[in-house]
C-alpha cells in the first residue's frame, strides 16, 4: 500500500499536521514519513496567464485586440521567486508512483479551494482527493478533520465559484484596464469590486464638497444637578438653532436667567434593553480593530491570521459567520473556563455561574463555511504575542464571553424644563443594569455626549434654580469621510445603497467582495493612487475621483457587483448556473471596452504617460552587491538593481516573501543590509552573499 500526500496552504500549517500525524523526515519542500508525505504551497502557487503570455500580439496594446475573451484560461506558475521550485515539488509528489491518494488540506474556503484545484490541475494529476476542512489549527481540530475527510467532489461547487471569480475579475479587470489606459494614455486600473468601493469613497468626498457649513446657536441652561437645551416649540426642525439675527435677543436673555427658578414641566421614562452583541465575523472584527486600535483592515487579517496559524489561539478568521452550530454547544462552558486567568478572569467566574449556554448565537442556517470567530481554549500562547496580536486576542476574548452575560438594561429620560416662560429638554441615560457591557469599560471610549448625563430624582411640578445659562456657538458639519471601520460597513452591505428595493432586499447577504477580500481591496486602492490615508480616514485622491467621472454607471455601482457577489454564492451552494455567471461578465466586458473607448473631452489624467517606463520616485538605496556597477531602487514590491535590463543583473529583494515567512522589509532595513551586509532579526538573519539572488535569509529553528 502507497502513502497518502497531504497538500497545506504554507508550510507553517504543514508543519502542525505534521506534527499531528508524527511525519518527522524533513526533505526538499516537504516532511516524509511512513504513511504520509506533506508539502505545501505558498499562497497561490498557479495563477491565470495574463494577456501577452498567453499570445505575443498582446505585448502591445490595440483598440483592435479588445475585447480580450480566451475560449479557455491558461494557467502559469506564479512569478514569485521560490515559486517554481516549490511547485515541481508538489507536481513530482503528486505523479509519484508511491502515492496513492492525496488530502487538500488549503484553507477551508474559497480561496483555499481554489489554491489547491489550480495546482492540481496544472500538475495533470488525476489520483483521488480527499478535503480536510477545519476551523482551527489545533491539535485536536486536526485529528478531528482528519477523522472526517469529506470526497473533494462535495467541494465542487465551492471551486466553480472560487474559479468564477478569479475568471470574472481577469476579464473585467484586465480588459478595463487596458481600454482606459489606451483611451487616457495614462496607467488606469479598474476591477470588478475595486471600482464600486471608489466610487463609495468618492461619493461621500463629493458630499463634502458641496456641502455649505452653517452657523447657528444654542441656549443651555444648567439647572441645579442638570442642564438642558432651549427649543422653539413652534418649530418641527432644527428647533433648538438660534440663527444670528436673534442672536443679540438670546444673549440677552440667557445673562437675565441666572438665579430664577424653573418648573419641572414634563418627565418621561423608557426603558431600553440591549443584548450582547453577536460573536465576530471577519468584518465586525476588523471593524472593532479599527474602532479602539486604528487597525487599517489588511492589519487586522495579518493579525488574526497570525492568531489562528501561528499561536492556535482562535478558530478560522475569514469567515463570514457570526454564530455556532448546534453541536459546539457542550464545549462552550469548557472554552471559557480556560479563559479563567488575568485580564479576564473575574468576567469568566460570573460567566461560569450563569445556567446554560447563549442560545442566541447557536444557529445552524447561519453558520456558512465556517462558524463565528472564538477563542480555541489554548492558552500557553498568550504571554509569546506582540502587544497588537494581544490586543486583538483581547476583542475576540471579551466578544465570546459577552454573549454569555445577562442583556444591559438602561433607563432613557426626557425632561421638559420651563423657566420665564422658554422650555429647556433634557435627555438623560442611567444603566440600571450593566449586564455584558461591564466586560467593555476598560476599552469604552469617555461619551462627552450631552444626552447621556445623569437626571437626578426629581417629579413633575418640582422647582429647580437656574445656577448658569450660556449661548454656545455650533455649525454644521459635513458627513465625515470614511475610516476603514465604515467602509468596511458601506462594503458589507451594499445592497442597502441601491434604490430598487425588491432588489435591495434580495441583495441584503451580499456586497462588495467578501470578508476575506475586503482588506485587500482597499489596500489596492491605496496601492494604485485612487486612494490616500490621512489618520484613520481614507481620502479619495483626484486621480480616483477622476476615474469614477467617467465610468459608465453600471461598472461603479454597487448594484451589479452585489448582484454578482449573490450569484457567487449561489453557485457556492449548488443553487446557479456558473456558465450563465460567466455569460453575464462576459456580456459587461463588452460594454466597458465600447464605453471605454468614447473620450470625454477636457479630461486628462495626472501622471507619466502609459507608454513612460515605471519611474522610481525615490532616491537609490545603495550599490548593487551583484554586478557592482548597479543601483539599488525599489518598486512596489521588492529592491532591485537597476541593471535588470542592461546586464541581466538578478539581485532582488521582495519586501514579503510567504515562502520565507521573515519580517517585511522597509527602505531603511534594505539601506542597513546593503551597508552591512547581514541584520539579525528575532525570527532569523538576512545576508548578502556572492551568488544569485545575492541575497540569504536562514529562519531560526523552533524550539
Amino acid at each position: 500500500m502507497g502513502k497518502t500526500l497531504v497538500v497545506a496552504e504554507k508550510p507553517s500549517v504543514a508543519r502542525d499536521i505534521a506534527r499531528v500525524l508524527k511525519v518527522t523526515t524533513r526533505g526538499d519542500g516537504c516532511i516524509v514519513g511512513e504513511d504520509y508525505v506533506i508539502t505545501w504551497a505558498i499562497g497561490h502557487l498557479v495563477t491565470l496567464k495574463s494577456p501577452e503570455e498567453m499570445d505575443d500580439k498582446y505585448k502591445t496594446w490595440t483598440y483592435e485586440q479588445l475585447p480580450i475573451i480566451p475560449e479557455k484560461m491558461e494557467l502559469k506558475i506564479t512569478p514569485m521567486r521560490g515559486a517554481s521550485h516549490q511547485f515541481y515539488n508538489v507536481k513530482n509528489w503528486m505523479s509519484n508512483k508511491n502515492i496513492d491518494d492525496i488530502i487538500c488540506a488549503t484553507d477551508a474556503g474559497r480561496e483555499g479551494e481554489l489554491i489547491f484545484r489550480l495546482i492540481y490541475e496544472f500538475a495533470e494529476c488525476t489520483k483521488p482527493v480527499r478535503r480536510l476542512w477545519i476551523s482551527s489549527m489545533t491539535d485536536e481540530a486536526i485529528r478531528s478533520g482528519l477523522d472526517s475527510l469529506q470526497d473533494s467532489k462535495e467541494y465542487d461547487n465551492l471551486f466553480y465559484s472560487a474559479r468564477c471569480r478569479a475568471h470574472a475579475d481577469w476579464l473585467v479587470g484586465m480588459n478595463g484596464s487596458r481600454v482606459y489606459s489606451l483611451t487616457y494614455d495614462r496607467r488606469i486600473s479598474v476591477g470588478r469590486v475595486q471600482t464600486p468601493t471608489l466610487a463609495i469613497l468618492t461619493a461621500r468626498e463629493q458630499e463634502r464638497n458641496e456641502f455649505i457649513s452653517e452657523q447657528y446657536h444654542e441656549l443651555w441652561g444648567s439647572f441645579n444637578g442638570y442642564k438642558g437645551r432651549y427649543f422653539d416649540e413652534s418649530k418641527e426642525e432644527n428647533a433648538h438653532w438660534i440663527l444670528e439675527n436673534d442672536l443679540e435677543k438670546f444673549t440677552k436673555i440667557a445673562a437675565e436667567l441666572k438665579g430664577k427658578t424653573a418648573v419641572v414641566e414634563k418627565i418621561e421614562q423608557i426603558g431600553e434593553t440591549k443584548k450582547p452583541p453577536l460573536l465576530y465575523d471577519l468584518t465586525s472584527l476588523q471593524r472593532d480593530a479599527n474602532y479602539y486600535f486604528s487597525y487599517s483592515a489588511a492589519k487586522t487579517l495579518r493579525l488574526a491570521q497570525s492568531l489562528y496559524e501561528k499561536h492556535k489561539l482562535i478558530t478560522y478568521p475569514r469567515t463570514d459567520s457570526r454564530f455556532l452550530s448546534h453541536d459546539m454547544a457542550g464545549s462552550l462552558k469548557t472554552r471559557l473556563s480556560k479563559l479563567n486567568i488575568e485580564p479576564w478572569n473575574e468576567f469568566a467566574e460570573t460567566a461560569l455561574q450563569l445556567e446554560g449556554v447563549p442560545k442566541r448565537v447557536i444557529w445552524d442556517a447561519r453558520v456558512t463555511d465556517h462558524h463565528a470567530i472564538i477563542p480555541t481554549g489554548k492558552v500557553a500562547a498568550i504571554k509569546k504575542l506582540s502587544e497588537e496580536e494581544a490586543a486583538l486576542f483581547d476583542l475576540v476574548v471579551r466578544r465570546y464571553m459577552a454573549v454569555f452575560f445577562d442583556d444591559q438594561e438602561l433607563l432613557k429620560t426626557n425632561v421638559i424644563t420651563r423657566c420665564e416662560g422658554l422650555p429647556f429638554e433634557s435627555k438623560g441615560l442611567q444603566v440600571l443594569k450593566e449586564g455584558w457591557a461591564k466586560i467593555y469599560d476598560s476599552l469604552k471610549k469617555k461619551s462627552t455626549s450631552d444626552d447621556e448625563q445623569r437626571i437626578p430624582d426629581m417629579k413633575e411640578g418640582d422647582t429647580r434654580k437656574v445656577t448658569s445659562a450660556a449661548i454656545k456657538n455650533k455649525k454644521t458639519k459635513p458627513p465625515a469621510r470614511y475610516t476603514d471601520a465604515t467602509l468596511l460597513s458601506a462594503m458589507e452591505n451594499a445592497g442597502r445603497m441601491i434604490d430598487d428595493e425588491e432588489l435591495s432586499q434580495a441583495m441584503k447577504d451580499s456586497g462588495l467582495g467578501t470578508p476575506a477580500t475586503r482588506a485587500a481591496i482597499i489596500e489596492r486602492l491605496i496601492q494604485v493612487k485612487y486612494v490616500r490615508r490621512s489618520g484613520k480616514t481614507l481620502v479619495p485622491t483626484d486621480k480616483g475621483i477622476m476615474l469614477i467621472s467617467i465610468l459608465p454607471q453600471n461598472m461603479k455601482s454597487p448594484e451589479m457587483t452585489g448582484t454578482w457577489e449573490k450569484e457567487l454564492n449561489e453557485i457556492r451552494h449548488g443553487e446557479y448556473d456558473p456558465d450563465k455567471f460567466m455569460d453575464g461578465i462576459k456580456d459587461m466586458t463588452c460594454e466597458i471596452v465600447a464605453n471605454g473607448k468614447k473620450k470625454i473631452d477636457g479630461v486628462e489624467f495626472p501622471g507619466d504617460s502609459r507608454s513612460a517606463a515605471v519611474s522610481d520616485t525615490k532616491d537609490p538605496l545603495g550599490a548593487c552587491p551583484g554586478c557592482e556597477d548597479g543601483n539599488i531602487m525599489e518598486n512596489t514590491k521588492a529592491y532591485y538593481c537597476t541593471n535588470w535590463r542592461l546586464k541581466k543583473c538578478k539581485f532582488t529583494l521582495w519586501k514579503k516573501d510567504k515562502l520565507e515567512e521573515r519580517p517585511e522589509f522597509t527602505r531603511d532595513m534594505t539601506k542597513e543590509l546593503l551597508k552591512k551586509g547581514k541584520l539579525e532579526f528575532a525570527e532569523g538573519t538576512m545576508e548578502l552573499t556572492q551568488q544569485e539572488p545575492y541575497v540569504k535569509w536562514t529562519a531560526k529553528e523552533e524550539k
